[in-house]
């Protein structure tokens, strides 16, 4: 499906982005223990792209919910996760950490959904 394609295109660009911000933009402007919960946001965004472009890829040839909402939670989990570390870390605002643990569980949903499509369909 394209829209997974061009979503992951989208966060590609944008974790390539944001982690030259942070290695250029907050260095000195943060604590080092935020530019780590930054870089962990920005990893996990990229992993997550790649699940992303993968989802868009196999739905070309391949029609499935499963693998349909795999690609949503990836990127629920995109905005959840990486989104809260984000802010986190860059306002110190706690509330926003425990928003963090709702994207991860999306991420494991994501995955088991796309291992499911995986042994069903290939």
């Amino acid at each position: 499906m394209k829209l997974f394609l061009l979503l992951g295109v989208i966060n590609g660009f944008l974790a390539v982005a944001l982690g030259a911000f942070g290695a250029h933009g907050l260095e000195g402007k943060i604590s080092e223990k935020s530019l780590g919960i930054w870089e962990k946001a920005v990893n996990y965004q990229m992993f997550h792209t790649m699940a992303l472009l993968v989802v868009g890829l196999m739905l070309a040839k391949i029609q499935s919910n499963g693998l349909l909402w795999s690609g949503w939670m990836f990127f629920i989990g995109i905005v959840l996760f990486s989104g809260s570390l984000y802010l986190y870390s860059t306002t110190g605002v706690k509330l926003l950490a425990m928003i963090t643990p709702f994207g991860g569980v999306a991420f494991l949903v994501g995955w088991v959904l796309l291992g499911y499509a995986i042994v069903k369909f290939l």
